[in-house]
């Protein structure tokens, strides 16, 4: 890692979160961090290929989050070793990379943080390895859809539970189970902070959204059960109990008054799925 790079306190001391936020603006932190997470993204998901490694992409991931100043907010994070987490098939989220090479008809979750100036930005998708059957492209699709479900329900005021519902309401309609044990979060100057944002109706999360908070959406949805199975013995990898194929999507919001900036995202996808009234990343 080299020196001039800004480390958060996690990776100095473990255990110490909290980070103090340099001068300066934080939601325009935010919105540089949110593009620049999203550049990394695009960059690993470009080199999505049968034959290649998850090691190979958690290599491009650290190159391309050094090439823009950040830190990878995954490497030492409460003692992850990467800076990516890649989730292929049944593997829900927190996957390890290592030297499996990717094979044709696999789907691949990459998840990727940066931490740049003092703020992290949070994005990941589902690539597919070749090709892949029509089942997987549906999950994608769907898992796709109901993120963006979710998100059009963000604004000040509106309760954070009507995220969940849209998300949940899409999924579930379509024959397919959304995760419960791992939701999204509130992010900023730590990587994990209230509020919890639950991708299914929790009728107890009925607290209004604030404008100026920042938080994901980023809901995990399975082709089969709902249910997380036995965590693997490294501590972070979660699959599917009954096997299933899983899918995820995720952005990094900051809340308005009136609707939501999507951070992570490019302006095109916002006016597909949103329309030109909420802004994006520029």
């Amino acid at each position: 890692m080299p020196a001039g790079i800004r480390r958060p306190p996690y990776a100095v001391e473990p255990g110490s979160l909290q980070s103090a936020l340099p001068p300066g603006d934080f939601v325009e932190r935010m919105r540089a961090a949110g593009r620049a997470a999203r550049e990394v993204l695009d960059e690993v998901g470009a080199a999505v290929a049968p034959g290649v490694t998850t090691d190979a992409l958690d290599r491009i991931a650290h190159a391309a989050y050094l090439a823009r100043g950040g830190y990878p907010s995954t490497l030492r994070y409460r003692g992850y070793p990467k800076s990516v987490c890649t989730s292929v098939n049944e593997i829900i989220c927190h996957g390890i990379p290592d030297d499996r090479a990717l094979m044709a008809g696999d789907i691949v979750d990459v998840d990727v943080t940066i931490y740049l100036d003092g703020v992290h930005g949070d994005c990941n998708a589902t690539y597919a390895v070749g090709e892949v059957s029509d089942d997987d492209a549906r999950l994608m699709s769907v898992t796709h859809e109901s993120m963006w479900r979710g998100i059009a329900q963000v604004r000040g005021g509106a309760p954070l539970n009507a995220i969940g519902r849209a998300i949940q309401e899409h999924a579930e309609a379509h024959g397919f189970g959304v995760v419960r044990t791992f939701v999204g979060h509130g992010i900023g100057t730590e990587f994990h902070t209230p509020p919890s944002v639950p991708h299914f109706y929790d009728p107890d999360a009925d607290q209004p959204m604030v404008a100026g908070s920042t938080f994901t959406v980023e809901p995990m949805i399975n082709a089969g059960g709902w249910e997380v199975g036995t965590i693997w013995p490294d501590g972070w990898t979660a699959p599917t109990r009954d096997g299933s194929r899983s899918a995820q999507y995720e952005h990094t919001l900051l809340v308005t008054a009136t609707g939501v900036e999507v951070l992570t995202a490019w302006p095109d996808e916002v006016e597909r799925w949103l329309g030109s009234s909420t802004s994006a990343v520029s």
